[in-house]
This record gives C-alpha cells, structure tokens and sequence, in this order.
C-alpha cells in the first residue's frame, strides 16, 4: 500500500467534510436520536459508499482520459464554482 496516498487521501477528505452539510445532517440526527450509534454506522457507512463510487468512476474515466487533461478540467470545476460563488454569494 502506498501510505504516502493513503495519507493524502485521509486529510484531503478529512478536511473536506469538515463543516460539511452532510456533518451538519449527522449532528441533527445524532442529537435528536435515541440512538446516535445507528447514525455514526450510517454516516460511516454512506460516506465510505460515495467515496467508493468516486473512485471507481474515478479510475474508469482516468482510462480514457489522459490524467493532465483530467486534473486541467478539475481544476476548471473548481474555479468555475469558487467564481459563482464569489459572484452569486455578493448578488444577495
């Protein structure tokens, strides 16, 4: 195993949920639960499943796509987001 990756794709994500809406959802129904365990196993299990499936399509597209095109249009995504919220986020 690559522990180097490993540990990258650990804090990329780590950092990434936190604050994030679906952490929000868990605090809500962690706290209006009777059994806030359920939750965590949910949580645990439903971000392991999404990440699962990204990295599969991941590796399926990174097939057909050269990777520097792949990152180039990432990084366009993001840039693309990070612009309409800084404009749409202004506008209200």
């Amino acid at each position: 195993m690559d522990w180097q990756l490993f540990g990258l794709s650990f804090i990329t994500v780590f950092l990434a949920e936190i604050g994030d809406k679906s952490q929000l959802a868990a605090i809500a129904l962690g706290g209006s639960s009777k059994s806030p365990r359920a939750v965590f196993f949910g949580s645990v299990t439903a971000l392991i499943l999404a990440s699962f499936i990204g990295v599969i399509i991941g590796g399926g597209v990174a097939q057909f796509i050269p990777t520097k095109l792949l990152k180039s249009l990432a990084a366009i995504g993001f840039l693309f987001m990070a612009l309409k919220l800084l404009w749409c986020d202004g506008k209200k």
